[in-house]
């Protein structure tokens, strides 16, 4: 309803300025596209979003299968985005050239790559899953090896659909060129959590757990920070705001801890916490 109303406010307060409009719509009257702050305040909650496991994804990977080429792709695709983290518009624009085996990181160069506000930067392997920097290898190697596809060809092609022997449309390989929307990579991910027996989780979801599992690590601000831009974010608080929230059984586990450990009468208020977080980067560059 928000997001409605949001586009209805904004349509109508175009609407106003235009010729045959504007004597019987003011400005104003855009207003009356609102929520109640009730209302606002309820749709901006945050909740807790559904994120998968590294356990889980190393799953879903174990059992995909390899066996025709298209799988081969789909497993990639999904092997890719745990180690990157990288958005779903960007996957579908990545070229064979964008990733350096060699050196582990992919260039996510805007002038190519459809990054989210046309930002240019480096991605490492995230050190997360040996299963999954191998399989990256693997199907860089196999798209590298074949002679009819060259540097600037896409590194998650489209698939080539034909018609089999019973007159149906089947897969048939696949296009040099990727795909022009996002839909046909979340379809990948909903038939491969399916297939595990796993809930489906969104390809945004894995930075959600790239995130998470680096905030276990007790890293240094040095190192989170590295994490953050890795993802692409300009500020370190960017990616703790987004998406460092602490899942609720997981907040639960470091109440308790704390209170055992008596770390409440040391505990810092959130104010005094970001504080000393930005001193501490501050040091660290």
């Amino acid at each position: 309803m928000l997001s409605t109303l949001r586009d209805l406010r904004a349509f109508f307060f175009w609407l106003a300025h235009l010729p045959g409009f504007k004597s019987h719509i003011a400005y104003a009257d855009a207003d009356y596209f609102n929520l109640s702050d009730k209302d606002v305040a309820v749709a901006r909650a945050r909740r807790d979003k559904a994120v998968p496991t590294i356990a889980q994804v190393e799953h879903v990977l174990s059992v995909m299968p390899g066996d025709t080429i298209v799988q081969r792709r789909d497993r990639a695709l999904i092997a890719f985005t745990m180690l990157t983290g990288t958005r779903v518009t960007a996957l579908t624009s990545l070229r064979l050239s964008h990733v350096n085996m060699a050196g582990g990181y992919v260039d996510q160069d805007a002038r190519t790559v459809r990054t989210k506000s046309a930002k240019t930067f480096r991605t490492y392997f995230m050190p997360v899953s040996e299963r999954a920097v191998g399989i990256i290898a693997d199907w860089h190697a196999e798209l590298s090896a074949d002679v009819t596809r060259g540097p600037d060809d896409a590194l998650f092609p489209a698939t080539a659909i034909a018609l089999d022997l019973g007159g149906g449309f089947a897969p048939a390989g696949l296009h040099r060129q990727g795909w022009s929307t996002s839909e046909p990579v979340r379809a990948i991910f909903r038939r491969a959590f399916a297939a595990a027996g796993l809930p489906y989780f969104n390809p945004h979801s894995f930075r959600d757990m790239l995130v998470r599992h680096a905030m276990t690590l007790d890293l240094s601000p040095e190192a989170m920070k590295a994490w953050s831009q890795n993802l692409g974010h300009a500020d370190v608080l960017t990616t703790f705001t987004s998406y460092g929230s602490v899942p609720g059984h997981r907040q639960g586990e470091l109440i308790r801890a704390a209170a055992a450990a008596g770390g409440a009468d040391t505990a810092l208020d959130d104010e005094a916490l970001v504080a000393a977080i930005k001193a501490r980067l501050g040091k660290a560059a």
